[in-house]
């Protein structure tokens, strides 16, 4: 994907102001709008991160860094004290480049979907980790499966609790 001058620069003003909220605040709120941590977070759902020093950082933790403009919020699946994390999206099919301690922003506390707040497993199970291997090796999978979940939310009837 290309991105315009303009576009890059609204990108990084994005990625500065979350660590600036991280650092001042101690915990952001932020919308998911990507796929690659199928089925553990879904496109819409909405992360609470909290900010975390990297030596309490866990394997199997999600964690919040930034990168070329982006922010990215993936597993952390190998940790090392000097060098820092490699991170792999449930839904991807290779794991990132190392993250360096000076990437990382914060640790998902919470996934809020639906009203309901979610604290995310370490280790996902089996049902998830089948639907990841899914939509990890076809883009027609993926797609179906994120409509299904959209027109399902779409479809929910408000309860009299909402």
């Amino acid at each position: 994907m290309i991105f315009t001058a303009q576009e890059c620069e609204i990108r990084a003003t994005k990625c500065e102001l979350a660590a600036e909220v991280l650092r001042s605040s101690g915990r952001l709120r932020l919308q998911v709008t990507g796929w690659s941590m199928l089925p553990a977070v879904w496109p819409g759902d909405t992360l609470i991160i909290d900010r975390i020093a990297p030596h309490e950082v866990a394997k199997g933790d999600i964690v919040l860094f930034g990168r070329n403009t982006r922010l990215f919020a993936h597993r952390v699946v190998e940790s090392d004290d000097r060098t820092g994390f490699v991170t792999h999206g449930d839904s991807m099919r290779a794991a990132d480049a190392p993250v360096a301690k000076e990437e990382l922003l914060g640790k998902v506390s919470f996934v809020v979907r639906d009203g309901r707040c979610i604290e995310p497993r370490r280790v996902p199970r089996l049902p998830e980790r089948a639907v990841a291997a899914l939509v990890r090796y076809s883009d027609i999978a993926t797609r179906v499966v994120v409509g299904v979940h959209g027109l399902r939310r779409r479809l929910q009837v408000p309860t009299e609790q909402d």
